[in-house]
Protein backbone atom coordinates (compact mmCIF):
# COMPACT_ATOMS: atom_id res chain seq x y z
CA UNK A 1 0.00 0.00 0.00
CA UNK A 2 1.31 3.14 -0.96
CA UNK A 3 -1.55 5.22 -1.39
CA UNK A 4 -2.18 8.24 1.33
CA UNK A 5 -5.85 8.32 3.31
CA UNK A 6 -7.36 10.93 2.20
CA UNK A 7 -7.12 14.05 3.62
CA UNK A 8 -3.34 13.88 3.92
CA UNK A 9 -0.95 15.66 1.15
CA UNK A 10 -0.27 14.38 -2.00
CA UNK A 11 2.58 14.54 -3.72
CA UNK A 12 3.21 17.84 -5.94
CA UNK A 13 3.79 15.99 -9.13
CA UNK A 14 3.66 11.97 -10.49
CA UNK A 15 5.84 9.90 -7.69
CA UNK A 16 4.70 7.85 -4.17
CA UNK A 17 4.99 9.76 -1.02
CA UNK A 18 6.17 6.43 0.33
CA UNK A 19 6.95 2.93 -1.03
CA UNK A 20 8.18 0.13 0.98
CA UNK A 21 11.26 -2.09 -0.29
CA UNK A 22 10.57 -5.34 2.52
CA UNK A 23 11.34 -4.14 6.04
CA UNK A 24 11.93 -0.71 4.92
CA UNK A 25 9.86 2.47 3.97
CA UNK A 26 11.06 5.39 2.00
CA UNK A 27 9.44 8.93 2.11
CA UNK A 28 9.56 11.08 -0.36
CA UNK A 29 11.24 14.48 0.50
CA UNK A 30 8.64 16.54 2.30
CA UNK A 31 7.98 20.24 1.70
CA UNK A 32 5.75 22.91 3.71
CA UNK A 33 3.56 22.72 0.84
CA UNK A 34 -0.23 21.81 1.33
CA UNK A 35 -1.09 21.02 -1.95
CA UNK A 36 -5.30 20.16 -1.35
CA UNK A 37 -5.30 23.44 -0.43
CA UNK A 38 -2.70 25.10 -2.62
CA UNK A 39 -0.60 26.50 0.26
CA UNK A 40 2.47 27.23 1.22
CA UNK A 41 3.19 27.32 4.95
CA UNK A 42 4.98 30.53 5.96
CA UNK A 43 4.83 31.11 9.24
CA UNK A 44 2.55 30.62 12.44
CA UNK A 45 -0.63 31.46 11.20
CA UNK A 46 -0.37 28.21 8.65
CA UNK A 47 -0.50 25.88 11.62
CA UNK A 48 -2.59 24.91 14.51
CA UNK A 49 -2.45 27.30 17.13
CA UNK A 50 -1.36 24.82 19.44
CA UNK A 51 1.40 23.40 17.90
CA UNK A 52 2.87 27.25 17.41
CA UNK A 53 2.52 27.79 20.96
CA UNK A 54 4.65 24.60 21.11
CA UNK A 55 7.44 25.94 19.26
CA UNK A 56 7.24 29.47 21.26
CA UNK A 57 5.46 32.29 18.82
CA UNK A 58 6.26 34.90 21.32
CA UNK A 59 3.26 37.14 19.81
CA UNK A 60 6.42 39.48 19.27
CA UNK A 61 5.79 40.39 15.73
CA UNK A 62 10.16 40.95 15.22
CA UNK A 63 10.92 37.46 16.90
CA UNK A 64 7.72 35.94 15.06
CA UNK A 65 8.77 37.07 11.47
CA UNK A 66 12.12 35.85 12.02
CA UNK A 67 11.66 32.70 13.66
CA UNK A 68 7.96 31.48 12.56
CA UNK A 69 8.77 30.71 8.85
CA UNK A 70 11.41 27.76 9.61
CA UNK A 71 9.84 26.77 12.88
CA UNK A 72 6.78 26.52 11.21
CA UNK A 73 7.94 24.48 8.10
CA UNK A 74 10.20 22.19 10.38
CA UNK A 75 6.61 21.16 12.07
CA UNK A 76 4.42 21.10 9.02
CA UNK A 77 7.14 18.52 7.44
CA UNK A 78 7.50 16.56 10.19
CA UNK A 79 4.42 16.22 11.42
CA UNK A 80 3.66 15.04 7.67
CA UNK A 81 6.48 12.70 8.25
CA UNK A 82 4.95 11.76 10.93
CA UNK A 83 1.07 10.70 9.64
CA UNK A 84 2.94 8.80 6.24
CA UNK A 85 4.45 6.82 8.93
CA UNK A 86 1.74 5.73 10.66
CA UNK A 87 -0.24 5.35 7.55
CA UNK A 88 2.64 2.98 6.60
CA UNK A 89 1.96 0.93 9.54
CA UNK A 90 4.64 2.54 11.76
CA UNK A 91 5.36 5.29 14.48
CA UNK A 92 8.40 7.88 14.70
CA UNK A 93 10.71 5.57 16.62
CA UNK A 94 10.32 3.57 13.72
CA UNK A 95 12.42 6.58 11.92
CA UNK A 96 15.79 5.72 11.29
CA UNK A 97 17.33 8.11 8.66
CA UNK A 98 16.54 11.70 8.22
CA UNK A 99 18.32 13.65 5.18
CA UNK A 100 17.57 17.30 5.64
CA UNK A 101 18.28 19.89 3.15
CA UNK A 102 18.16 23.52 3.64
CA UNK A 103 18.20 26.51 2.06
CA UNK A 104 20.36 28.15 4.87
CA UNK A 105 22.03 26.31 7.17
CA UNK A 106 21.64 28.96 10.06
CA UNK A 107 18.08 27.51 10.01
CA UNK A 108 19.30 24.24 11.76
CA UNK A 109 19.14 25.45 15.47
CA UNK A 110 15.63 26.01 15.45
CA UNK A 111 14.67 23.01 12.93
CA UNK A 112 16.45 21.01 15.64
CA UNK A 113 14.63 22.13 18.61
CA UNK A 114 11.25 20.60 16.84
CA UNK A 115 13.13 17.73 15.64
CA UNK A 116 13.12 16.90 19.75
CA UNK A 117 9.54 17.12 20.01
CA UNK A 118 9.32 14.57 17.64
CA UNK A 119 11.77 12.07 18.32
CA UNK A 120 12.17 12.70 22.56
CA UNK A 121 14.34 9.53 22.87
CA UNK A 122 16.53 7.78 20.35
CA UNK A 123 17.04 10.55 17.52
CA UNK A 124 17.62 8.95 13.97
CA UNK A 125 20.67 8.81 12.05
CA UNK A 126 20.54 11.97 10.33
CA UNK A 127 22.60 13.98 7.14
CA UNK A 128 22.24 17.65 6.81
CA UNK A 129 22.62 19.44 3.44
CA UNK A 130 22.52 23.08 2.24
CA UNK A 131 20.69 23.60 -0.72
CA UNK A 132 20.55 25.98 -3.18
CA UNK A 133 16.81 25.89 -4.60
CA UNK A 134 13.98 24.13 -4.01
CA UNK A 135 10.96 23.32 -5.83
CA UNK A 136 8.49 24.61 -6.72
CA UNK A 137 9.25 27.91 -4.87
CA UNK A 138 12.04 30.65 -3.33
CA UNK A 139 9.76 30.57 0.00
CA UNK A 140 10.50 26.92 1.33
CA UNK A 141 13.41 27.05 3.65
CA UNK A 142 13.76 22.73 4.48
CA UNK A 143 12.80 19.54 2.90
CA UNK A 144 13.07 16.28 4.74
CA UNK A 145 13.35 12.98 3.34
CA UNK A 146 12.59 9.84 5.93
CA UNK A 147 13.64 5.82 5.74
CA UNK A 148 12.05 4.00 8.18
CA UNK A 149 11.97 0.55 9.67
CA UNK A 150 8.97 -1.09 9.87
CA UNK A 151 9.24 -5.18 9.68
CA UNK A 152 6.54 -7.33 7.70
CA UNK A 153 4.47 -9.13 9.92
Amino acid sequence: MNALPSGMAQPLARYAAWRRAGDLVFLSGVIAVDPGAQRIVRGYDDIPPEAAALLGRSGEFSTDIKEGPILAQSWWVLERIRQTVEAAGGQMSDVCKLVQYFRNLDHFPHYSRVRKLFFPDVLPVSTVVEVSAMLPTPELLIEVEATAYLPLP
